[in-house]
């Protein structure tokens, strides 16, 4: 998926500290959140992806590789891509993405809300 497909998508999981304000996740959720998309936040407020209600469409990774990979290699939930953002990302998640054809994006969904806002 290109960024431009990942902003047309509704639900996010965004995976990382969620509920500092200072945190890059918190203001990820919160942009998403006035842009009108739908927005959970994993690690800080839900455990993990599996705790999401309903529907994901977009797993957001912006927390250290490590607990990144740990949270895919236990989620159950579809998906269609993993956003992993500047800094998430490891030699050991991307070939564990690659082996396993997970489709992903390195990107960031700040930039994307900037670059692809949506209609109202």
């Amino acid at each position: 998926m290109t960024l431009q497909e990942v902003m047309a998508q509704q639900v996010y999981a965004v995976a990382g500290d969620t509920l500092n304000p200072d945190k890059f996740a918190a203001k990820i959720k919160r942009d998403l959140l006035e842009a009108g998309y739908t927005a959970y936040g994993v690690g800080k407020e839900l455990a993990s992806f599996n705790d999401v209600p309903g529907n994901v469409d977009i797993l957001d990774l912006c927390l250290r590789a490590d607990r990144g990979l740990a949270l895919l290699k236990e989620n159950r939930k579809h998906f269609r891509c993993v956003v992993i953002q500047p800094g998430a990302e490891s030699p050991e998640l991307l070939a564990w993405l690659e082996e396993n054809q997970v489709p992903y994006l390195q990107g960031c969904l700040l930039v994307g809300l900037e670059k692809y806002p949506r209609r109202k």
